[in-house]
């Protein structure tokens, strides 16, 4: 064999090589790192989601920080979801800073209420945050180590999407009932249709071991991505969606395979929930269709909202709330710091990011709170309960309303955790209460103010439209 005859041979399969994966291909990788916290008797872990001073006594199984990364013609972006209840904006700003070269990084939260807290909301008592910095160091560690692996794993993809809904698998907590009860599944496969990796995106809150639970647990989320591992043998991000409202696994009924139904709090009920909607997600990769997710374009918008919590207030003023706030001016594009000559009267407010994803003939929509379906769906209640606070408000834009692509879906707790996000003529903290109760709804006490919908809403509709 001659030397011209050899080169030429490698010249042909480096052609072959260069058709069967094209320089403009998507490129997709999975990583996954362990962010459990370690249980020590001289320095507590305070569980977060419910009640304070929850301590937890031991692991029960593992916290994961779960990345997708994704590439095409020199855009680069990675999502990634870790099983705590929530992060602050501040924690995705230290991640992007150790990983330059991408062009959008978004650090989402499961919203996890068996988990450490990492807001310091949840410490020994009011006065006091339950965050452990050490741990809050390891947890960005774990972040930006689970991104590299994804990076370092990527491969030529092609996708899948498929949807499914459950109204049965969630339980509305507040009036109006209004479910997102719509299931995405994504599905990234090779050439030879190999999966190399699912995303799956549902709508509740990881809380079904309920508040007396003190064992670290990602909840229902680790038994969903453990029977998708197992059946599909391939990693799995989840994804947390649409969760105010209250969309939750608490007091839906779930039953054995005997047909008894399981208590809430309880591990075999978690344990069977999250096989539950890890066969629902089975179900929409069954169904899934081939979609195209090129080309990639990301627009993000960073702004501010009024602080109109008192609570919330007290906790910035304690320190116990750590994220740096601002001066309310009445216009959420422009805001002054806190500073020593500030009134201690002024408004504060805190900035935020909302985010605008389209991947091909995907949209998302990448929320920093817990918004409420009526906002996702277009569905706020028109006309409103006449015991509402503002029943002249104006309805606020609804977020799949402005999204015109073939398929969409959203992130929550995107880049931030700035608490519940409602209708504000569904705003009810002042009698006479909406439907008929005789006290408020559960919602306005873990939000912001009724201006945070209209000025995030908002925002994200200039945000799409290029306002």
């Amino acid at each position: 064999m001659t030397h011209t005859y050899i080169s030429l041979l490698i010249l042909a399969l480096l052609a072959s090589a260069a058709r069967a994966q094209p320089s403009d291909a998507l490129l997709d990788g999975f990583g996954e790192t362990d962010v459990t916290p370690a249980i020590d008797a001289k320095k507590p872990v305070y569980l977060a989601g419910f009640g304070k001073n929850r301590k937890a006594t031991k692991v029960h199984d593992p916290l994961m920080a779960r990345a997708i990364v994704l590439e095409h013609d020199q855009i680069k972006i990675a999502l990634v979801a870790v099983d705590v209840v929530g992060l602050f904006n501040d924690v995705a700003q230290n991640v992007r800073k150790q990983l330059p070269g991408f062009t959008y990084i978004l650090v989402s939260s499961t919203h996890n209420h068996e988990g450490p807290d990492t807001m310091g909301l949840w410490g020994p008592s009011l006065f006091v945050s339950g965050i452990d910095p050490e741990y809050m160091k390891q947890l960005e560690a774990g972040i930006v180590q689970a991104i590299k692996q994804a990076e370092k794993s990527k491969e030529s993809a092609r996708a899948d999407i498929g949807t499914a809904k459950a109204p049965e698998l969630l339980h509305d907590g507040r009036e109006p009932y209004v479910k997102h009860d719509e299931l995405v599944a994504l599905r990234f496969v090779d050439a030879r249709r190999k999966t190399l990796g699912i995303v799956v995106q549902w709508n509740c809150h990881p809380e079904t071991l309920s508040s007396k639970n003190t064992e670290i647990s990602a909840d229902f989320i680790g038994y969903t991505v453990g029977h998708l591992k197992k059946k599909h043998r391939c990693p799995v991000v989840y994804l947390t969606g649409t969760v105010g409202g209250l969309m939750t696994s608490l007091h839906v009924e779930v039953k054995d395979d005997a047909g008894k139904p399981l208590a809430d709090g309880t591990f075999e009920k978690t344990e069977r929930y999250g096989v539950l909607v890890g066969k629902l997600a089975a179900k929409a990769l069954d169904g899934a269709k081939p979609v195209t997710l090129t080309p990639l374009e990301v627009r993000t918008r960073t702004f501010f909202m009024p602080i109109d919590n008192p609570l919330y207030v007290v906790g910035f003023n304690l320190g116990v709330l750590k994220r740096e706030a601002f001066v309310w001016k009445g216009d959420p594009l422009k805001a002054e710091p806190v500073g020593p000559k500030t009134d201690k009267k002024a408004m504060l407010c805190i900035r935020s990011e909302v985010g605008w994803l389209k991947l091909g003939e995907l949209e998302i929509a990448t929320i920093p709170g817990e918004i409420y379906p009526e906002l996702v769906l277009s569905k706020v209640q028109d006309p409103p309960d006449k015991g509402a606070d503002f029943p002249n408000a104006p309805i606020e834009p609804g977020i799949y309303a402005q999204m015109k692509a073939k398929h969409r879906m959203i992130v929550g707790l995107a880049n931030d955790e700035v608490g519940y996000i409602l209708p504000k003529r569904q705003w009810d903290e002042k009698a006479p209460f909406c439907y008929g109760r005789q006290r408020a709804q559960y919602g306005e006490e873990n939000s912001l103010g009724p201006e945070t919908a209209p000025i995030l809403c908002e925002m994200f509709r200039g945000l799409v439209e290029k306002k």
